[in-house]
């Protein structure tokens, strides 16, 4: 679905209803995650669907580097030979270096995606290691997107604003599946930095949120998110 002029949001049941971005601002391509698919069949045929070739492709960014947004990097690293860029904590998980960091084991919810939170504890779902060409930071300008430090998810989370497009990509500190959450519980490292990522993200005034598992918030969603927000601080 396009959720924003330009971009596409392109998701799979498998991964926890795993959603990842397509962005064309017009000049190149820029990728935002890649599915759970070893293949990426779904983001090629979405690059194809709007008359392009998988080479205009020019960046791939990763949120963080939880297998369900890692499955297609390396087949869309190969066809494409864009760039790859991450946070620099999360590059050698990336590259198969490091193991991906484990979850907490207790269920929270939500509880449909308990499986994932197992997965993760025992590491038992792995991705074809890629290496990241460019560490980035806060701030930072990939394609149309500014770069928000988002931690908390994880240590190197990131998520992204289109300005043009009054566009936020919250990655997995925002999820709508099975139903609108702040961050799956079970998955943050880090309460206290999520909570601050949060605040920083709420600063932006979204039309539109795409977020790492579920669909799209797709129009008042800075309204929806900053009440959410407010919502989760009552006792």
């Amino acid at each position: 679905m396009e959720a924003a002029p330009g971009l596409y949001s392109m998701g799979q049941s498998l991964g926890g209803n795993v959603h990842a971005f397509l962005l064309d601002d017009g000049k190149e391509l820029t990728l935002i995650d890649s599915l759970f698919d070893t293949d990426a069949h779904r983001v090629i045929a979405q690059v194809e669907a709007i008359g392009k070739k998988v080479q205009d492709i020019k960046h791939i960014i990763l949120t963080h580097a939880h297998r369900s947004h890692l499955g297609g990097l390396a087949r869309l690293k190969e066809l494409s030979g864009a760039q790859v860029y991450a946070h620099e904590w999360e590059s050698d998980i990336i590259s198969g270096d490091r193991p991906s960091q484990p979850v907490s084991l207790w269920p929270q919810p939500p509880y449909q995606a308990y499986y994932l939170q197992v997965g993760q504890y025992f590491d038992l779902s792995k991705h074809v290691p890629v290496k990241v060409d460019n560490y980035v930071h806060d701030g930072d300008q990939i394609g149309p997107v500014k770069v928000i430090f988002a931690a908390g998810h994880s240590p190197g989370h990131l998520s992204f604003y289109w300005p043009e497009r009054r566009a936020l990509i919250a990655g997995d500190a925002i999820c709508t599946w099975p139903y609108l959450m702040l961050g799956w519980k079970g998955f943050l490292l880090n309460a206290k930095q999520h909570e601050q990522s949060l605040y920083k993200m709420a600063e932006y005034d979204s039309e539109v949120i795409c977020v790492g598992h579920g669909e799209p918030i797709p129009a008042n969603a800075a309204s929806i998110f900053r009440t959410a927000l407010s919502q989760q601080k009552r006792p």
